[in-house]
């Protein structure tokens, strides 16, 4: 069964909901960032210290120097960093003397055409995972996820195919569409926000649906 991560984690009665639910990774999005569930660096802190052993938590940060995005994490105390922006390569490496080895680090590719399969080589040495969404970093007005939006899952698949690292796939996942997903891209993981809330609010209904859709495309 593919990890769960439950994105956009916006209150201590939303992670709550998550985990009893069965997430299995909690996704706190820290200011600047756009889409829903936006918080502080110091709500962020103390909801991971709230959250059981065996979840993990993820920092998304948009900050892109190594010395910023160690003090972020260090400061907010998750377990991983998912990095939104591209990160230059030595910033990877200078990040990996700068925070814990323990701290796992996730790339963000925003799929937007096939030139995303040159990326797997550039970012293999220096992160754990990548994760893919719908993001468009390079548009007039840009935004880094949490749009609802699918990408093509045919890119997906051929990076799932191609990494050698575990890639969690994200973008307008709902339970309508995961099982598809599933069976077209394989991946590691799933992460979703937009698509299990309503009104910007995580929704109970939602997420029970999309957890059994997900325990349906096992069998």
């Amino acid at each position: 069964m593919p990890r769960i991560k439950i994105c956009c984690i916006a209150s201590p009665a939303e992670a709550d909901l998550a985990v009893s639910l069965g997430a299995d990774i909690l996704g706190f999005v820290a200011e600047p960032a756009s889409g829903p569930g936006v918080v502080t660096n110091d709500a962020i802190r103390s909801m991971v210290c709230t959250v059981p052993p065996g979840v993990n938590t993820f920092l998304l940060t948009l900050r892109t120097t190594a010395p910023e995005i160690a003090e972020h994490v260090a400061f907010c105390g998750t377990d991983s960093v998912q990095l939104v922006k591209h990160l230059d390569p030595a910033e990877h490496e200078r990040l990996a003397t700068l925070m814990p080895p323990n701290i796992r680090r996730i790339q963000v590719i925003h799929v937007e055409d096939d030139s995303v399969l040159d990326l797997i080589d550039v970012y293999t040495p220096f992160v754990d995972a990548f994760l893919l969404d719908s993001g468009r970093p390079n548009a007039a007005v840009p935004d880094f996820g949490g749009t609802g939006r699918t990408h093509d899952w045919s890119i997906s698949r051929a990076y799932v195919q191609r990494s050698k690292l575990p890639v969690f796939l994200a973008g307008g996942l709902n339970a309508g569409n995961v099982g598809d997903a599933i069976e077209r891209v394989d991946p590691f993981g799933l992460d979703l926000c937009s698509g299990v809330r309503s009104n910007g609010q995580l929704d109970e209904g939602k997420l029970r649906a999309y957890f059994e859709a997900v325990r349906a495309a096992q069998n």
